[in-house]
C-alpha cells in the first residue's frame, strides 16, 4: 500500500509534510547533543566521593577539592561549593549548594524542552495535515465529479501519511525525553546526598596542622609559640 504512495509528490505538494521533516531533523539533532554530553558526564561518582572523604579524614582538603574538580558527575561542582563553604554557617552553606545543585539542573536540561515539545507539537502538526489533505481529497474529488472509492481513498491515503509522520517523530522524543529527565533526577538527587555526606565528613574531620599554622601566619595570628614568647619577654620587662 505504502508503495503506491507517490512520497515526492506528498511531500511537493503538502507544506505541512515538509514541516514534520523540519522538525523531525530538530528532534534527531537534540537527542543527538543530549545524548552526547550526558555521555560526557557520565563519571563515577560514589568512587569520587569516597577518594575525596578519604582526604578529609587525613586533613587534606586542597586534595579533596581536586579530586572533586575533576570528577564530571554533578556532584563535583556541587561538592566544590560545599568544601569552599567551609566556615561558613549552616544556613550559607545550604544556599550555596542549592545554587550549585541550580546551575546543574540548567546544565543537564539544555536542550531538553526541545524533546519534549516536539513529543507535543508532532501528532498535531501531522494532524492538521490530514485535514489538509483530506480537504484536498473532496475538492479533487467535486473537481472530476466522481465520488468513487478508488479517487477518494488514494487522496485519503496521502492525507494520513501526515498522521503517521508526526507520531513517528512524537514516540522516539517522548521516550527520550522521560529517559533524560529520570537521568537528571538521578543524577542531582545522587549529588546532594553524597555532598551531604561530605559535608557532615568536613566537620567531623581535623585540619592538617601545617595548614591552620601556616594559615595563622598568613593572616597575621599569632601562633602559640609566638603568644609564649611575647608573654615571656613581658615578665622580664623591668617595673617602673
Amino acid at each position: 500500500m505504502y508503495s503506491e504512495i507517490n512520497w515526492l509528490e506528498a511531500i511537493g505538494s503538502s507544506p505541512i509534510f515538509i514541516v514534520l521533516i523540519g522538525m523531525s531533523v530538530v528532534t534527531l539533532a537534540a537527542a543527538a547533543e543530549r545524548i552526547h554530553y550526558f555521555s560526557k558526564r557520565k563519571d563515577r561518582a560514589n568512587e569520587a566521593l569516597d577518594r575525596a572523604m578519604r582526604e578529609i579524614r587525613r586533613g587534606d582538603r586542597a586534595e579533596a577539592r581536586r579530586i572533586c574538580e575533576s570528577c564530571k558527575h554533578p556532584i563535583g561542582a556541587v561538592a566544590c561549593s560545599i568544601i569552599d563553604s567551609e566556615g561558613l554557617d549552616d544556613e550559607k552553606a545550604e544556599e550555596r549548594m542549592q545554587v550549585s545543585l541550580s546551575q546543574q539542573r540548567l546544565l543537564l536540561e539544555n536542550n531538553l524542552g526541545i524533546l519534549g515539545t516536539m513529543a507535543a507539537v508532532a501528532p498535531l502538526i501531522g494532524l492538521l495535515g490530514t485535514v489538509w489533505g483530506i480537504m484536498r481529497a473532496f475538492r479533487d474529488m467535486s473537481a472530476t465529479g466522481s465520488a468513487a472509492p478508488s479517487i477518494v481513498a488514494a487522496g485519503v491515503a496521502e492525507a494520513l501519511t501526515t498522521t503517521a509522520a508526526g507520531l513517528i517523530i512524537a514516540v522516539p522524543a517522548l521516550m527520550l525525553y522521560n529517559h533524560f529527565a529520570r537521568k537528571i533526577h538521578v543524577m542531582l538527587t545522587v549529588a546532594e546526598n553524597n555532598t551531604r555526606s561530605l559535608r557532615l565528613e568536613l566537620e567531623r574531620a581535623p585540619v592538617r596542622k601545617s595548614e591552620g599554622a601556616s594559615a595563622g601566619r598568613v593572616f597575621g595570628e599569632p601562633t602559640g609559640d609566638v603568644v609564649e614568647e611575647i608573654a615571656g619577654n613581658l615578665e622580664t620587662v623591668p617595673a617602673d
